[in-house]
């Protein structure tokens, strides 16, 4: 595949990774998806009541695994046309290229708070451990090994807007060299 703007060709690293970032979300949101449908999975009735599941809870649970979806899918706009020009179907932008830093910084700044929040959050899975949790230990592996791959999310986001970025980077207007005279 080659870039739309710049002619260069995308790197296979880059369109594999871009690729592999919806599957890092994708087990968690299987996991909090079964849950949401009232499904204790290693978690007490009680524990479901207070979260509101079956209830609010579910609509959270259902809506935070869609947009976490939804996030991952948009890391393909860096390995793909929609995210170098606007497509054809949004008024009054559509065929105008998009400036490399309108992707690179929203992309970098999303990469790094996924890193934190991402890395809290198994954080607080082994610190809490499977003493708190009422289902014993399988159920508890279960649970961090949906949990874990989405520590993948950020760096794999951070290394594929690294390689838009040096992608696309030499599309923006440079000066000529300067050339001497009879040279």
């Amino acid at each position: 595949m080659t870039s739309t703007v710049s002619g260069r060709p995308v790197p296979r690293q880059a369109v594999i990774l871009a690729h592999l970032v919806p599957l890092t979300v994708l087990p968690a949101g299987v996991w909090r998806s079964i849950m949401g449908f009232g499904f204790g999975l290693g978690f007490s009735a009680d524990a479901l009541r207070a979260s509101h599941i079956p209830g609010w809870g579910s609509a959270w649970v259902f809506f935070l695994t869609i947009a976490s979806e939804a996030l991952a899918l948009l890391t393909l706009g860096l390995v793909r046309p929609w995210g170098e020009v606007v497509p054809a179907w949004v008024p009054w932008l559509r065929g105008r290229p998009i400036p490399p830093a309108a992707v690179v910084v929203p992309a970098a700044v999303g990469g790094i708070l996924l890193i934190a929040i991402w890395g809290f959050a198994v954080a607080r899975l082994f610190l809490a451990g499977v003493e708190e949790f009422t289902g014993g230990t399988g159920w508890w592996v279960l649970m961090v090994g949906c949990y874990l791959p989405a520590l993948l999310w950020g760096p794999l986001l951070l290394r594929v807007t690294y390689l838009y970025h040096r992608r696309r980077a030499g599309t923006a207007a440079r000066p000529s060299p300067v050339r001497t005279i009879g040279g």
